[in-house]
């Protein structure tokens, strides 16, 4: 049985990821070149925003559970190479998909619905962003 602090602890690593996600989503939208990529640019920018959004959902659920929300910025990635940079990108959403079906799975364990509300539409965010980008990358 998972416990509150358990949960607390990957909700604060779903939490570095996001930030990172931001960070890594800016970073590539300025830089991607080719245009078969120029649709998706302004995609990754609405993406931030939607990222920068689960931040703050998740900051906020991890203090009413108790916790600190971390500060702390999970591993970020690039290249030269925009085709790559946008597969780090869809590795980067099929791991959130993975990490917020768990805690979905948590939450519901330890009878925490409204957490579970937020994941689930968090889910739904990221499962979007795969699409956008499986598309942008002919997929």
């Amino acid at each position: 049985m998972t416990s509150k602090e358990d949960l607390i602890k990957e909700l604060n690593g779903d939490l570095a990821y996001e930030y990172a996600a931001a960070i890594q989503y800016i970073q590539h939208a300025a830089t991607l070149t080719g245009g078969e990529f120029q649709a998706i640019n302004a995609e990754l920018l609405v993406h931030v925003n939607e990222e920068i959004g689960h931040a703050n959902i998740l900051a906020e659920q991890i203090a009413y559970l108790g916790g600190d929300p971390t500060m702390e910025v999970a591993e970020r990635h690039t290249d030269k190479d925009s085709r790559k940079m946008l597969e780090q990108d869809l590795d980067g959403e099929r791991l959130a998909i993975r990490r917020y079906k768990e805690r979905i799975e948590q939450a519901q364990e330890l009878k925490l619905y409204a957490l579970e509300t937020a994941l689930k539409q968090i889910l739904a965010d990221e499962e979007e962003h795969e699409r956008d980008i499986m598309e942008a990358l002919g997929m």
